[in-house]
């Protein structure tokens, strides 16, 4: 089964991605993971700490000429920051140590700090909020770009775009070809199709940046490409909506997720929002009149696009701090800064849409299996087949 794992600190040596489950024979290139990397990091509203990292990736098992060879994959990519940090986050304990700490002890609401805290026993946030930081995303991305990978070996792609930003939100509908031209672009904005609606979307980011506020917003991950049959309606653990949706909301910040047009279903009668299903003759193939369901009915793909969106609250770190309280005088306070983004919804779209890459490559080695990727194919191609001949 392909599942990874993240490791790594925000101001550490690195952050580390292991991933175990892939057939062999995939082709893989850095260039391809740096660029999602890359992605990432732009957009509009980005704080300081994207003008120290140059993210880049190094594999260091698992992949040998270009390829996958279908034992663990090691990743590896180095903070920049951590020669800024060595004599205060060292791995072992150094005389007068105490005294390089940066502790955090005034907890930032809708922050990891409390929580942690109280959870593990600390007596500041430090260790808490390294682990916390949306930092370790930028290990997800890399093993969301060796899951693209080897969904694109099928003709499946996945790829964002932004709908909201704070109060601005685009209406109208999206074309894949739309989204495809966005991701082919060499510099981003605010990650959305619609020119006028990124321009309103920007002078949003624009108040909250003068005002040391920070904006949210909702981005939208889409997969093209999908046969019917991923996922399953046997348990609920196997349904592939509910798998996307934790693992969109597994990320940090996003406090929602829509699988569809959710919330227009949930204000409509179901006469008006059900996908029809009809079937072409001469192509000898069902098709639906819409895609409302967003490509996903009974937790299995149905050949569709699928798409969902993720709801991400502002980042809680803001430069004109909220109330709260110090640790060690338990007296009122404001709560500590550390730096920040105003928005990062576009880059947001990038992490979902390593996640959903993620989840929909294990969907698609359970169906159909597989040690190299030769026997992945075949077994894909007689199910294609086979629908097809239905």
């Amino acid at each position: 089964m392909f599942r990874f794992e993240t490791a790594g600190e925000s101001h550490g040596e690195c952050l580390v991605a292991t991933l175990v489950g892939l057939p062999a024979g995939i082709p893989i290139t850095l260039q391809a993971i740096n660029h999602e990397l890359w992605r990432r990091q732009q957009g509009f509203g980005r704080g300081g700490r994207m003008k120290i990292e140059t993210d880049t990736v190094e594999i260091v098992s698992g992949v040998r000429h270009s390829r996958t060879i279908g034992s663990p994959i090691a990743l590896i990519i180095r903070n920049h920051d951590w020669k800024n940090w060595t004599e205060v986050l060292p791995v072992e304990d150094i005389e007068g140590g105490e005294d390089r700490k940066k502790p955090v002890t005034r907890p930032r609401p809708g922050h990891a700090d409390l929580a942690g805290i109280l959870k593990y026993n600390f007596e500041d946030a430090r260790y808490i909020l390294e682990r916390a930081s949306a930092r370790e995303t930028t290990a997800r991305v890399a093993v969301g770009a060796v899951a693209k990978a080897f969904l694109a070996e099928f003709g499946i792609r996945v790829l964002s775009h932004v709908i909201g930003v704070g109060p601005v939100r685009m209406e109208r509908s999206v074309t894949w070809e739309e989204i495809e031209a966005l991701a082919a672009k060499k510099e981003v904005l605010l990650g959305c199709v619609d020119p006028e609606t990124e321009a309103r979307m920007k002078a949003a980011v624009d108040v909250a940046y003068r005002t040391g506020d920070t904006i949210g917003g909702i981005f939208e991950v889409r997969a093209h490409g999908l046969p019917p049959g991923l996922g399953s309606h046997i348990t609920w653990d196997s349904r592939l909506d509910g798998r996307l949706a934790q693992a969109i909301v597994s990320m940090q910040a996003v406090k929602g997720v829509e699988v569809g047009c959710a919330e227009e279903q949930a204000a409509s009668y179901g006469s008006k929002v059900q996908d029809t299903i009809h079937y072409d003759k001469a192509a000898r193939r069902f098709f639906r009149g819409a895609n409302k369901a967003g490509g996903l009915e009974g937790g299995m793909t149905n050949g569709q696009d699928v798409f969902v969106r993720g709801f991400l609250k502002p980042i809680s770190t803001l430069r004109k701090p909220l109330e709260s309280v110090d640790l060690e005088t338990r007296e009122p306070s404001l709560a500590a800064y550390e730096r920040s983004d105003v928005c990062v919804v576009p880059a947001a779209g990038v992490i979902g849409e390593a996640m959903v890459s993620i989840v929909l490559a294990q969907a698609f080695l359970e169906k159909f299996g597989g040690d190299s990727l030769q026997e992945t194919r075949r077994n894909y191609e007689g199910y294609i087949t086979q629908v097809r001949e239905f």
